[in-house]
């Protein structure tokens, strides 16, 4: 029997697709939660695969690789950086490096120092307050390579909102950093919830440091 070489390319090429969905990204115990949402974040990917997006696919759900009960702090973002070197999956942290931070990184880790006094954070990395139970969630969890908030109609609110709801019935301790973020307010108790203009260099000097 001749081997189709073409077709067996294309069937592991649909397996490999199947089984690195997005949904399939999320620890079970969102999936359940999220459940409802499924037609959504698929919907989403559908609409990705035709667009030049930031963070890599494999990245898109890190946030959400934990179980619920991880969660013991919740700060909200609004998109991811608009460059391959910083968009990692976590809101406001990049990846380990040596060099220069993103303005906004900056600000956030000069404010804890003056807070704390030291860090543990010294590249930029957040990854270490995501492995104790921090989720660093931004609003929109893509963009076009470039261009901030390109992807603020796609339907991504729909999905971390309901993310939040589900936080919000844990007692977890919320940080909202911005406008974007604190249009989530009305749906976390009001007595464990922290607020301040984003970190941004546009906005910092509003408030947010001190």
């Amino acid at each position: 029997m001749e081997l189709n070489l073409p077709s067996l390319k294309i069937a592991v090429d649909t397996l490999l697709e199947q089984s690195s969905s997005l949904f399939s990204q999320l620890h079970p115990d969102w999936q359940e939660a999220l459940l409802g949402l499924q037609p959504t974040v698929e919907k989403l990917e559908r609409e990705l695969t035709s667009r030049n997006y930031l963070p890599k696919h494999e990245l898109l759900f890190k946030a959400l690789e934990y179980p619920i009960s991880h969660t013991r702090v919740l700060i909200i973002g609004q998109d991811p950086y608009p460059n391959a070197d910083d968009a990692m999956g976590l809101a406001f942290s990049v990846p380990p490096r040596t060099g220069s931070l993103p303005p906004t990184l900056v600000n956030i880790l000069k404010e804890l120092r003056e807070d704390i006094g030291e860090s543990q954070i010294v590249s930029g990395d957040l990854t270490p307050w995501h492995k104790q139970g921090v989720m660093l969630l931004n609003r929109v969890l893509t963009l076009d390579e470039g261009a901030s908030n390109s992807h603020k109609s796609l339907g991504w609110q729909a999905i971390t909102e309901e993310v939040v709801r589900v936080l919000a019935k844990e007692q977890i301790i919320s940080i909202l950093w911005g406008r974007s973020a604190q249009e989530l307010a009305s749906i976390l108790p009001g007595d464990f919830t922290i607020f301040s203009p984003h970190p941004s260099p546009l906005s910092a000097y509003r408030g947010f440091f001190g």
